[in-house]
């Protein structure tokens, strides 16, 4: 357990972290997995986990940080109940992308990596969904939608 406390975090979540971090550290490049299982646990990479990864990895909290904002999937703060992915690739720009993130910014009222007030949604880019045949397409949590337009972005968003 840290002696030392960032003010922010409890002593429980320190805990898993440092848990996390141990299962991985004798691994190589195994900040990138350890990452990956604090947000799984804990569905953000929080800042004050930064110092314990740092310390645990005996990483520069700069190193630790430098992964983390590299990373578009990582986030650092609480995501909302649901995740909301603009896919952001060439088909899906060809094909009106650009005009849907507007409407979809608009609608939500929040940007990339920003979550709406009321805890809702969280709007993540994402890279290629693989539906490259039905752009724009989207993704909610797990499930992938083709062929949106603001309309259909609309009712999928009243759904949610």
């Amino acid at each position: 357990m840290s002696t030392q406390d960032s003010g922010n975090g409890t002593d429980a979540s320190d805990a898993l972290v440092r848990e996390i971090a141990a299962r991985h550290v004798a691994r190589p490049g195994g900040l990138l997995p350890a990452l990956h299982a604090v947000q799984d646990e804990l569905g953000y990479v929080p800042p004050e986990a930064v110092p314990t990864l740092a310390e645990v990895f005996n990483f520069s909290r700069a190193e630790v940080h430098g992964v983390i904002s590299f990373y578009h999937l990582f986030r650092t703060t609480p995501p909302g109940r649901k995740t909301l992915y603009l896919c952001r690739a060439e088909a899906c720009q060809a094909m009106g992308a650009r005009a849907l993130e507007e409407h979809t910014r608009a609608r939500l009222g929040i940007g990339f990596h920003e979550t709406t007030a009321d805890k809702r949604f969280s709007l993540e880019p994402i890279y290629c969904l693989g539906n490259c045949a039905c752009s724009p397409a989207i993704m909610i949590d797990d499930f992938v939608y083709g062929c949106v337009t603001p309309n259909r972005l609309d009712a999928l968003l009243e759904e949610g």
